[in-house]
């Protein structure tokens, strides 16, 4: 006999881990497939906010490597440098293995079963969602499609893609120790070190993850690799110990087709619920998983009263941040004139600001383009 659950969830990263263990708290049936053998490497820069930490109901210290309570923001190389502080960790620095196994084992600990090294193959859909995996058939009335930016699942339930899909690469490096101490003070940003992006280099216990990505579309393709190099530069890095490199993509844009479509909810980047203007994609994928369950749970598991529920809770708060985010990062990016025209003066007020939303105390500026018209005035 097939196994029969109220929700499966595809993906044992973030989004479906947070997911799971939330509705595991209301003692429903939950699985997890997950491809992999845990606990899995994940390419991630692992730069995890506050607001992200705020989200999780239980304690993370475990998973963490370091925490920085301060964060550098560079522009063009050091001509604009901004530093900010706060009392609690901005950024905690984690492995994605170690962290996503965490809150895994902590819905496990609830009763949610765990499919590892398991493929969802097929998938029909109806009142009753039958899924084929390389190990078994299973049934359930709730799919939610956790497996990432490629996300096969959505493409199986019928989606296109209408994301901004960009490019990033990662290194996890070892350094001589001179240079790792030096760089180990702080969580560092330097924009436009790549044409239309950043660059980061985030501490960890013993090594550097340093990368490259383009957050904005180019009309010509954009060689990570060379803007890599030159970034080594730029931090001092003239020696390089141990080097591992990983290439990934970030979807910096909602879908356009909805969330939901019969059975399955997308959320986290499947949905692509990064952050349009940093790429940074845990917090939004652990906040879409939380919703994405809450939905379910508070329709008493009856299909159409969840979808709605979930387009509501999205359009609440998260769906309006991404679309402003959106257009925010079309200024941030592609109006450098204007954007360090207005950093030169209001710079470090606007790190501020950009550091409240990392500890999720703010939120994207609905009137931003009336307010930088007002203070390109006051600047002219």
């Amino acid at each position: 006999m097939n196994p029969q659950f109220d929700v499966v969830i595809i993906g044992s990263g973030p989004a479906g881990a947070s997911a799971a263990f939330e509705l595991a708290e209301s003692n429903l049936k939950v699985a997890i497939i997950e491809k992999e053998k845990l606990p899995r490497y994940k390419t991630c820069g692992g730069g995890l906010v506050y607001r992200g930490r705020r989200h999780l109901p239980f304690e993370i210290s475990e998973a963490v490597e370091r925490e920085f309570f301060d964060v550098d923001i560079r522009f063009d190389a050091k001509k604009l440098a901004f530093k900010t502080k706060r009392d609690r960790p901005i950024i905690s620095m984690i492995m994605r293995d170690d962290f996503d196994h965490l809150i895994t084992k902590k819905a496990e600990k609830l009763g949610v079963t765990i499919f590892e090294e398991e493929q969802l193959l097929a998938l029909e859909l109806g009142e009753i969602a039958k899924l084929k995996t390389s190990r078994r058939e299973i049934t359930t009335k709730f799919v939610i499609a956790a497996d990432g930016a490629l996300s096969p699942t959505s493409k199986m339930a019928g989606w296109q893609e209408t994301r901004m899909m960009c490019p990033a690469l990662e290194y996890e490096i070892k350094v001589p120790e001179a240079d790792f101490e030096s760089l180990s003070t702080s969580a560092r940003f330097d924009i436009d070190v790549v044409p239309y992006g950043y660059g980061w280099c985030f501490p960890k216990a013993k090594h550097l993850s340093i990368g490259v990505g383009n957050f904005m579309k180019a009309k010509k393709g954009i060689d990570l690799k060379s803007h890599y190099q030159t970034y080594l530069k730029t931090l001092g890095i003239s020696e390089i110990l141990e080097s591992e490199a990983h290439g990934f993509i970030i979807p910096i844009s909602p879908r356009k087709d909805g969330f939901v479509k019969q059975n399955v909810f997308l959320c986290g980047d499947a949905a692509g619920f990064a952050d349009p203007v940093t790429a940074e994609g845990i917090s939004n994928a652990i906040y879409s998983g939380i919703l994405a369950a809450k939905s379910i749970t508070e329709s008493d598991l009856d299909l159409e009263k969840a979808k709605q529920i979930y387009q509501s809770k999205l359009e609440e708060k998260l769906i309006p941040e991404l679309n402003i985010g959106v257009r925010l990062a079309e200024l941030f990016y592609q109006n450098k004139t204007t954007r360090n025209l207005l950093l030169k003066k209001f710079g470090q007020r606007a790190a501020e600001y950009m550091t409240d939303i990392f500890m999720g105390d703010r939120s994207y500026p609905a009137d931003f383009k009336q307010k930088i018209k007002q203070k390109l005035k006051l600047k002219l």
